[in-house]
């Protein structure tokens, strides 16, 4: 049984009763809308921790006026079966005014550098509304572990940042991406995507895993950046906004194949942008040791 709070004090009591009684707490931050991927975190933050939390906050500070908030989809029943199905004990799932009391948020929490391409460049407001809500959320959870998923890498890389640098006493856990049968990573945007669209979008996971053999068999990164590119433009209903190998920590576009690198995409499917990664392979950096 899922105990729903759609108050802050609420949730946070619980949660410090649970501490007080030695529980140690994993928690999965959502928007709600849940598909497996969402619940796999919360499958792990169950069998990592002895009590699973989640949030369910649809946040407009995330948002920019011409973005998808209003028609942002919801299934709040849906989404507490599947939260009472893998484990999750408390759910947070308050109004905006719970949230933001004081009307206009005056106060927000940004990360630098990291936020500067990929989705910062494409969506400018994004990421200080993630990070304000993050650190909301951590506040309020309190200390323990939170879940978030690898498909939204550079928000992972912000977060786990975020905990870093403000010492918040919550340990940032990223979770393998999980993927429909042909390869589209899940994601509730996908909900928008018309047949057509459907079927064109697993060409992001194909151009990832073209760049991953292309840097198997030796190439350097300018081409396993146009083997993403050449990919995705061939796909008609695909428009590319970018296709980059990056270091995994500071997001930085790298010249050279080494350890700890991942491969980012992004693109249009109509109105719908879809984004994903994939790390790049092990046997890319040992082949590039192997030549120098």
């Amino acid at each position: 049984m899922v105990d729903v709070h759609d108050s802050i004090a609420s949730f946070r009591s619980a949660l410090d009763d649970e501490r007080r009684r030695g529980r140690t707490v994993g928690f999965v931050p959502t928007m709600g809308y849940l598909h497996d991927g969402h619940a796999s975190l919360m499958s792990a933050a169950a069998a990592e921790n002895d009590v699973a939390v989640a949030s369910i906050f649809v946040n407009p500070l995330q948002f920019a006026a011409n973005e998808d908030l209003s028609t942002y989809p919801r299934d709040l029943d849906r989404d507490l079966a599947i939260c009472a199905d893998r484990g999750v004990s408390h759910v947070l799932n308050p109004t905006v005014e719970e949230m933001y009391p004081g009307g206009p948020v005056l106060t927000t929490v940004t990360v630098d550098r990291i936020t500067r391409n990929f989705e910062g460049a494409s969506r400018p407001e994004h990421f200080a509304g993630v990070a304000t809500v993050v650190t909301k959320l951590f506040s309020i959870v309190g200390p323990g572990r939170a879940y978030f998923g690898e498909k939204d890498f550079q928000q992972l890389a912000v977060v786990t940042r975020l905990a870093s640098d403000l010492s918040i006493p919550v340990q940032v856990v990223g979770c393998p991406i999980v993927r429909e049968a042909d390869g589209l990573a899940m994601s509730s945007r996908n909900v928008y995507l018309d047949e057509a669209q459907r079927a064109a979008a697993p060409v992001l996971h194909e151009a990832l895993r073209a760049a991953a053999t292309a840097a198997t068999s030796g190439a350097p990164a300018t081409d396993v950046r146009q083997v993403m590119i050449d990919r995705v433009d061939s796909e008609a209903l695909a428009e590319l906004d970018y296709a980059e190998v990056v270091d995994a920590t500071t997001l930085e576009p790298v010249d050279d194949l080494g350890p700890g690198q991942r491969l980012l995409i992004a693109a249009h499917f109509g109105r719908t942008r879809l984004l994903d990664n994939l790390a790049v392979p092990v046997r890319a950096v040992d082949s590039s040791a192997d030549r120098s």
